[in-house]
């Protein structure tokens, strides 16, 4: 009985920690909802220019073809060391002045090519086709 007796003492306690957390967890995740918008001031001055001036326009010049995705978009580039080393910097700063976006990095079995793709909730597609012109582009 006494064993019974600290088992729903100990769930007792444990279960408004658990909701607790919960709560917070879920209310924190809806409270971050960034919007739909580049802060280029996230980045430091030196890296602003280098991701913007230099970086991005090179792999743009890169890009061998788009995918349109139902939630956003993929690129792909060559699948070469210099190239994949670019896109994961682009990648990595891309997401601290855009942090709505879902990125992925991927190269393909058998030697193929490698992949950005770039993905969020609703409005990401449209702002990615804006932002980066795809509209005017291939």
């Amino acid at each position: 009985m006494n064993k019974i007796f600290q088992l729903i003492t100990a769930i007792a306690l444990a279960t408004p920690a658990a909701n607790s957390a919960t709560s917070e967890l879920s209310s924190s995740q809806g409270e971050n909802v960034s919007p739909f918008a580049c802060n280029a001031f996230a980045l430091s001055p030196k890296t602003r220019k280098r991701h913007f001036e230099e970086v991005g326009p090179a792999l743009r010049k890169l890009m061998k073809s788009t995918r349109e995705l139902p939630d956003g978009y993929e690129f792909e580039f060559p699948a070469d060391n210099k190239t994949y080393q670019s896109l994961t910097e682009w990648a990595f700063e891309e997401r601290l002045c855009c942090p709505f976006f879902d990125i992925a990095v991927r190269l393909d079995k058998e030697n193929g090519p490698l992949w950005l793709r770039l993905t969020g909730r609703s409005g990401t597609k449209e702002f990615i086709k804006e932002e980066f012109n795809l509209a005017n582009s291939r």
